[in-house]
């Protein structure tokens, strides 16, 4: 009895357990997200510290806005341990790009290089 309770416990926790592996795209998305809710904990999550020193600076510098911003993935390109993510938001119309970096086995939004340029 005991030995069933124990695989039926271990067995529940599996099907439960949630992956928290992102993929770039969604990796993208939750910094865009987070970016322009100015929610610095969940920004923080998925950047390197410099991607988040880079971002927390042109974050201080955009007014707030009260309206909901929606982002979508425009195109992603991964290269082993690099990826890069296009996405446009309702911010400003405009398209950016992200670069991201496998840190610790989860993609993280890192900061491009000053003459840098990725597939786009």
């Amino acid at each position: 009895m005991k030995r069933i309770v124990i695989c039926s416990l271990v067995l529940l926790f599996l099907c439960c357990s949630e992956s928290t592996t992102k993929s770039p795209s969604e990796t993208a998305k939750a910094v865009a997200e987070s970016f322009f809710s100015k929610d610095e904990s969940a920004l923080k999550k998925h950047t390197t510290s410099e991607g988040y020193a880079s971002l927390i600076t042109v974050q201080n510098m955009i007014p707030d806005s009260d309206k909901d911003i929606e982002v979508e993935i425009l195109d992603e390109a991964v290269d082993g341990e690099i990826a890069w993510v296009k996405y446009s938001t309702t911010y400003d119309g405009k398209t950016g790009i992200f670069k991201l970096a496998k840190e610790n086995g989860q993609w993280k939004v890192t900061s491009k290089g000053p003459r840098e340029k990725g597939p786009f």
